[in-house]
């Protein structure tokens, strides 16, 4: 049964978050919070409602604490509204309403409405796709359509291919749940200094075209052609991007800068080959060069050579072999914890180190300690539990 955070693990130790149970960007934004110490309480659905594997095994819900409420019970609203009054911050993933519709969330009695009714300091942090209103507020996704919309995804991939789908990175994950953990931190400061709560309405179109803000800049200034891989940083330039070794492996290029590119190519043996290297017009040599050269040793092999350099060069490693790489493994990046390994909270504090401090949340099992903890006399362990 595991308990609140300790003192000290993390500087928003103190924190307190509902996390209403869903998949994918929300309960990363939750974990978040969660390994910087807050006291994250998830309130999971009886039958579950996950990524359809063992809940040991969601990482996603490191930290956390579960309780299983049915929200569609006379009582599992009122148990919720019961946490939400002790709470800082909800976290919150459901289909919102539109017209004279309501949401999923008012609809169970616990939309933010209510919610702030009941704690009128309360962060109430929304977590979705298209975002609280607009012609698809309503309408399902995913990640792929969110970036595609915002022309995200047209940026990423081979000019000759469709677009390449950047798993659920840039959508998911960065474009939602980081702009979600911004804005509900955000919030609460301001709660703090003005006792006064409100609804986040973090969705992933609007951070998924918000991080491209640099690339729309350039496009203004005529520096960034609005077409895939023709572009500096798209994959376009010769000495930006992936090439393949002659074991299958493949090495990532970026030497950017004079001096770096003069070291890359001098180690590569092309040094005398191109003596303007943003000769435009010879891009096309110059990265067939680049390729055959690659193409004459292994990644082991290539790795060694630019080993110690300020070439810009770095092996592409799979996920079970980047866990290994020296610089990693020096920095404790990756941690194993209940012989898991994964990556470690990040970033770091000087003061407030962040760790991780219990496995997934299994669903149901510190309800009890919740109960005792947060003093919600009313909040009991399900059958399910």
């Amino acid at each position: 049964m595991a308990k609140g955070p300790t003192p000290g693990h993390g500087p928003l130790t103190g924190v307190r978050v509902v996390e209403l149970a869903g998949i994918g960007p929300g309960p990363f934004a939750a974990m978040l919070l969660a390994d910087l110490g807050a006291d994250v309480v998830r309130v999971d659905r009886p039958g579950g409602a996950g990524l359809g594997i063992d809940p040991a095994h969601d990482l996603t819900n490191r930290n956390k604490r579960s309780v299983v409420l049915d929200l569609k019970s006379n009582e599992g609203p009122a148990r919720v509204l019961d946490l939400v009054e002790r709470a800082d911050i909800l976290v919150e993933g459901y289909r919102p309403g539109v017209a004279e519709r309501p949401g999923v969330a008012e609809r169970l009695g616990v939309g933010p409405d209510a919610c702030l009714a009941r704690n009128p300091k309360l962060v109430y942090g929304r977590m979705t796709g298209w975002g609280q209103d607009g012609p698809l507020a309503d309408r399902a996704g995913h990640d792929i359509a969110y970036i595609a919309l915002t022309g995200t995804l047209s940026m990423i991939g081979r000019p000759d291919e469709p677009p390449t789908v950047p798993a659920n990175l840039v959508g998911d994950y960065a474009g939602g749940s980081l702009y979600l953990v911004v804005g509900v931190l955000a919030a609460l400061q301001h709660a703090r200094a003005h006792g006064e709560g409100q609804v986040v309405d973090a969705a992933i179109v609007d951070g998924a075209a918000h991080l491209a803000t640099m690339i729309h800049g350039m496009l203004a200034a005529g520096s960034w052609q609005d077409r895939r891989g023709a572009n500096l940083l798209d994959g376009g330039c010769p000495f930006y991007g992936t090439y393949a070794t002659s074991d299958g492996g493949h090495m990532a290029v970026g030497p950017l800068e004079g001096r770096f590119y003069a070291e890359f190519a001098r180690l590569l043996g092309i040094a005398d080959a191109f003596p303007d290297r943003w000769d435009l017009a010879r891009w096309d040599e110059l990265r067939a060069t680049v390729t055959e050269r690659f193409l004459t040793r292994t990644r082991a092999e290539w790795t060694e050579v630019f080993a110690g350099t300020d070439a810009c060069v770095a092996p592409v490693l799979s996920l079970g072999e980047a866990p290994h790489h020296p610089h990693l493994a020096a920095r404790s990046t990756f941690v194993e914890h209940g012989g898991r390994t994964q990556p470690a909270p990040a970033p770091r504090f000087s003061a407030t180190p962040v760790s991780v401090r219990t496995g997934p949340a299994l669903p149901g099992a510190d309800t009890e300690a919740v109960a005792a903890d947060w003093d919600v006399p009313g909040l009991r362990p399900t059958p399910r539990d």
